[in-house]
């Protein structure tokens, strides 16, 4: 299979095309687009803690923690600490106590913490809508169901 994959052209243009949308993203043109055209007093990493905090957490019974919020966001515990408390000074995420255990804290979204996320969404909707403003509604469906289905394989 192993052998398979690297000569297989549509893996090849799958790659290539994923190595430029995480150019695109590290550059990070949609939270920076949110930013300026929303005129967010944020910062693009604080966006992306916001975005982790919306998300919610893995499954039932988990809580939102910073630890949960470093491992999404790729970052050490230390760093995640450090964007979390930002966001937490920005107004945009809270610390509340657990319910479960009283000594622990979870993370919830304020609100201006969710217009942020409502913000950024109505910008990534539009950059994405506008790049496939000339599909078709079932070209665009496909795309959908097909990445969805790569992107839950590929996590796993």
């Amino acid at each position: 299979m192993r052998e398979e994959a690297v000569h297989d052209g549509a893996v090849d243009a799958v790659e290539r095309s994923m190595v430029r949308l995480r150019r695109g993203m590290s550059r990070q043109r949609l939270g920076k687009a949110a930013i300026r055209g929303h005129n967010l007093p944020v910062d693009v990493q604080v966006l992306h803690v916001v975005d982790v905090v919306d998300e919610g957490p893995d499954h039932d019974g988990q809580e939102m923690s910073v630890g949960l919020v470093a491992t999404r966001l790729g970052v050490d515990a230390s760093r995640g600490s450090r964007i979390v408390a930002e966001a937490v000074k920005s107004g945009y995420v809270r610390r509340v106590a657990s319910q479960a255990d009283g000594r622990r804290i979870h993370l919830e979204l304020t609100d201006s913490g969710q217009a942020v996320v409502e913000a950024t969404r109505r910008t990534r909707h539009e950059h994405f809508a506008k790049a496939m403003s000339d599909w078709t509604d079932e070209e665009r469906a496909e795309f959908a169901r097909l990445l969805s289905r790569f992107v839950h394989t590929y996590e796993d």
